[in-house]
């Protein structure tokens, strides 16, 4: 693997929109990849074998008319069942990002279900979160500013199974106040998810699911507090970064295989 870059496969079809960015995310870390229709895969599921890391991007599957993520997870189960379990149980990633992360729990890849935002509002806005769990995803992260854009993100899981999520460290990261809430003003919990609970993982941290979009903040600029933060940094005589905090993940991954 040390002579190769890490291959991905994003899927793709039926109202997944972010696979474009995504996939841009995976090779502006040093991978490389493929976008693949659902359907595709279907007709060839071998072709799965030959990659490191999948993802389950962004979007609204099946415009979200029977839940969010559950009709395009129902068509994974139904079709690929067998291949998805053989891949995960290789010493490979995945990851599922909004609706991706809401069809991994569907599937049963991860803990837990996402509902209705406690106001029953879609929401866009940016979400400040504190990593804790310990997944090849989240190497050297501690905090991160990441954009939201979902109307049923609030993750939910029972009492019983949230005490094994927790003795297991399979939480990602938390909600939290930071920079991006402090500066707005909004409430740091976005969704009333349980426990702020913003990401899960499972599979020894191989396999997470979270509700922010990481490939939406690859660059400092797109941060929506950069220009203050600009300034402070360069009145203290500090570099502006270059990359966003949501690029740290893609190049966890990237590493990983390396």
């Amino acid at each position: 693997m040390k002579n190769k870059k890490p291959k991905v496969i994003v899927l793709s079809g039926y109202g997944l929109n972010c696979e474009e960015e995504t996939l841009f995310a995976f090779e502006r870390a040093g991978g490389t990849g493929d976008i693949v229709h659902i359907n595709d895969l279907i007709a060839e599921p071998k072709q799965l074998e030959k990659y490191d890391i999948l993802a389950v991007p962004g979007g609204f599957s099946f415009g979200d008319d029977t839940g969010s993520g559950l009709a395009y997870a129902n068509k994974l189960k139904n079709h690929l069942s067998k291949e998805l379990k053989a891949f995960v149980r290789r010493d490979t990633l995945v990851i599922g990002i909004c609706n991706g992360f809401q069809i991994l729990t569907h599937i049963g890849l991860l803990p837990g279900t996402l509902l209705h935002n406690d106001s029953a509002r879609y929401i866009d806005r940016y979400v400040d979160v504190t990593v804790i769990g310990n997944s090849p995803w989240l190497q050297g992260i501690k905090n991160m500013s990441l954009p939201i854009a979902h109307g049923e993100g609030k993750y939910y899981i029972d009492d019983k199974d949230l005490k094994q999520l927790n003795n297991n460290d399979q939480i990602g990261f938390r909600y939290t106040k930071g920079d991006t809430a402090n500066f707005t003003g909004l409430p740091m919990n976005p969704n009333g998810a349980i426990e702020d609970i913003a990401c899960v993982t499972a599979f020894d941290g191989r396999v997470i699911g979270m509700m922010p979009h990481p490939e939406r903040v690859l660059f400092f600029h797109q941060l929506p507090h950069w220009t203050h933060v600009r300034e402070s940094l360069e009145r203290e005589g500090k570099s502006v970064p270059t990359n966003g905090p949501g690029m740290q993940l893609f190049k966890n991954a990237i590493r990983y295989f390396k």
